[in-house]
């Protein structure tokens, strides 16, 4: 009970500590794409993965945005990997899909990547890979000290507000903002079923 109480009193906290003008920053980006029929480019590994398939669904079906992971296709992935390393493996995807400078993407990371570590490098080459084409990128990150949050064009950073629960606050709240994103009025352009139905 009493874990269950403090990890609730957790995410109100982080709500209460949430930068707005950071998340309309990430809105600012993702309606520059639009307004350029740009494409989304969604990246993550874990989690992370698993909210780049969803958000790809999202985005493509609420918000008309021509958007990808490289995670929804596991053969190529794989492949990538097992051929030429997993280090590579976004980055050369991102090259065969003609990332442009009107496109962006879109990290979802607990860290953000870290090279000295050697954290997430898959994804740090990915964005270096963006850069270098002059795509736009934004995330949604649980570190401020991590290669996304010092090189994205917008990030959000969830709030850490206990050391040990850094990982299931950081993929909770990525949920709660991109869906935040997609349902913004700048960015929605079809009406969400249940929302429809009277």
């Amino acid at each position: 009970m009493e874990y269950t109480k403090n990890y609730l009193k957790e995410v109100k906290e982080i709500v209460d500590k949430l930068n707005i003008y950071d998340i309309e920053k990430v809105i600012d980006v993702i309606k520059s794409v639009k307004r350029v029929n740009g494409r989304i480019f969604f990246v993550g590994v874990g989690g992370g993965a698993g909210h780049a398939s969803h958000a790809v669904n999202d985005f493509r079906k609420i918000a008309g945005i021509e958007s990808y992971t490289p995670t929804d296709n596991v053969s190529e992935l794989t492949a990538r990997i097992n051929d030429d390393g997993w280090e590579s493996s976004i980055s050369k995807w991102l090259a065969i899909s003609k990332l442009t400078s009107n496109d962006c993407i879109f990290v979802f990371s607990v860290g953000g990547g870290n090279d000295e570590k050697n954290v997430s490098v898959n994804l740090i080459n990915a964005i270096k890979y963006g850069k270098e084409c002059g795509a736009k990128v934004v995330g949604i990150i649980g570190k401020d000290g991590g290669y996304t949050a010092k090189v994205a064009d917008a990030r959000v950073i969830i709030p850490v507000v206990n050391d040990k629960s850094i990982t299931p606050h950081t993929e909770s709240f990525q949920a709660v903002i991109w869906h935040l994103i997609v349902a913004h009025p700048d960015i929605q352009s079809n009406e969400m079923k249940w929302e429809s139905v009277k």
